[in-house]
């Protein structure tokens, strides 16, 4: 396995400079004068002191000033603010690594429009070395030519160890960069940031005329959508796909685990994560990535993106965990899908009881416990059908036709699809090819876990909550059938 170098810098030798303007991540709210909810993984934080005041003049925009140089850092490493980061593009301080396996045709493309940058491109063993040598002749970059195949993360390796500037961007050869000098200053500007380790643009499909290449356009799945985020497991942007991935060299280390044909870029992520790193998602800065060109090849990328759990959950454990629930919400959900809405009202008031006595200090406990309530079942609850149908959705099929539990299962199958395109409304075309995603991604998890005979990646998980069962009998009587 790749190691990475060294740990990221101690937090608190890291303060953000006084004067760095900050704004509240879209996922965060201040609810009253002592608590916010938000942050990468979720959470509800009381403010101290004055720090509610200090938070609000960042909510509309505000800079660091002299003493919350702490508090902002706090902040920014728990996903509750972001710094807004600015700089001109230092050319000289960027290596751009492209990985290539006969991909000729968009290489081309790619290569115009990294004109004037330093880019290497690694030959991943093509079978016609002597074109990509008249290519990178052609357009004057460096080219370094392996005799082996090693994948994608073994040429990104190569081509790391060949160069030596201090940030490195890969960039897969079916890329397409509108504005490469524009991305690539607005990625660069991020490593002002002495914590980040890594940060990754939004990667959309590119336009096209084929069903394929209209569905990957609004609903790709390396799509994570338009909101700025910290990536980390368990997290709402658990990784970042290296079709375009900018890194720290000092945090690289060695780089890409080279025995993960798949889900390289993942276990990147996390190890940096774990090293003390933090990768971001700049989700305004956009790059598009080409769908395949026939059906057969977009089966089979669908299939490897599931396969690729098994390798992971090897490395990662639980964190491939394909569904995570609380149990009270997992109940709450069930007992909505069997019919039996009284009994999901009365676990959701029960729980929204037990937290507004913990929030009871607040001025609006209320508000804070309807927003905790709000988030963890409702919002969940359309998240959590979207990882069974992601992972099970065979088998659901299955329980909706020949089962008494036909109901559940399809209110579960007809959510967790709908969930996928909440932010824009489907095609007919978008729906059916959804479906099919979804059910090429099952093959592949299940074929990873049997190929590494381990369930890990199939195996739910179950987050512990503070509420026991004897919090819904207390004095309101006994909990309906």
């Amino acid at each position: 396995m790749s190691e990475l170098s060294i740990l990221a810098p101690d937090p608190l030798d890291a303060p953000v400079a006084s004067g760095t303007p900050v704004v509240m991540q879209d996922n965060s709210k201040i609810v009253d004068r002592d608590f916010i909810i938000g942050g990468s993984p979720w959470r509800v934080l009381r403010l101290a002191g004055g720090s509610a005041e200090v938070v609000k003049r960042w909510q509309e925009g505000g800079h660091v000033r002299v003493g919350e140089e702490r508090f902002a850092r706090t902040l920014v490493q728990r996903g509750i603010v972001r710094p807004v980061l600015h700089g001109p593009l230092v050319i000289d301080d960027i290596d751009v690594i492209i990985p290539v396996r006969d991909n000729i045709a968009t290489l081309r493309a790619l290569l115009t429009q990294l004109r004037g940058l330093h880019v290497t491109v690694v030959d991943d063993a093509s079978r016609d070395p002597l074109l990509l040598n008249e290519i990178a002749d052609n357009f004057g970059v460096s080219l370094i030519r392996l005799d082996v195949n090693l994948g994608p993360g073994g040429a990104r390796n190569a081509g790391a160890r060949a160069t030596s500037r201090p940030l490195v961007c890969f960039v897969d050869a079916d890329v397409e960069i509108d504005d490469a000098r524009g991305v690539l200053q607005r990625l660069s500007a991020q490593f002002q940031d002495p914590l980040i380790g890594a940060c990754a643009p939004r990667v959309v499909g590119a336009k096209g005329a084929t069903l394929r290449d209209r569905f990957e356009e609004r609903y790709s799945p390396l799509d994570l959508g338009p909101h700025e985020d910290l990536v980390m497991p368990g997290g709402d942007v658990n990784f970042v796909p290296s079709a375009c991935l900018m890194v720290r060299r000092v945090a690289f280390g060695d780089g890409f685990d080279e025995a993960l044909r798949l889900g390289e870029d993942v276990d990147l992520v996390w190890r940096l994560h774990d090293r003390g790193w933090l990768v971001r998602y700049h989700a305004a800065v956009c790059v598009q990535h080409r769908a395949r060109t026939n059906w057969r090849t977009w089966f089979a990328q669908r299939v490897s993106y599931g396969s690729s759990a098994g390798a992971l959950a090897e490395r990662h454990g639980e964190r491939l965990a394909p569904v995570r629930f609380d149990v009270w919400s997992l109940a709450t959900w069930v007992s909505l899908s069997a019919g039996r809405p009284m009994i999901a009202a009365r676990i959701a008031s029960v729980v929204r009881r037990q937290i507004r006595s913990r929030v009871s200090e607040s001025d609006q406990p209320d508000a804070v416990a309807n927003e905790i309530v709000g988030r963890a079942m409702l919002t969940g609850g359309g998240a959590f059908a979207r990882s069974l149908v992601r992972n099970f959705g065979p088998l659901l099929l299955l329980l909706a036709v020949k089962s008494r539990a036909r109901g559940p299962a399809l209110v579960i199958c007809a959510l967790g699809t709908a969930w996928r395109f909440r932010h824009q409304r489907p095609r007919p075309s978008d729906i059916a090819l959804g479906i099919l995603d979804d059910a090429a991604y099952c093959v592949g998890v299940t074929k990873g876990a049997i190929e590494h005979r381990s369930l890990q990646a199939l195996t739910p998980r179950v987050i512990p909550s503070s509420l026991r069962l004897r919090d819904f009998f207390a004095g309101q009587g006994r909990l309906a059938p």
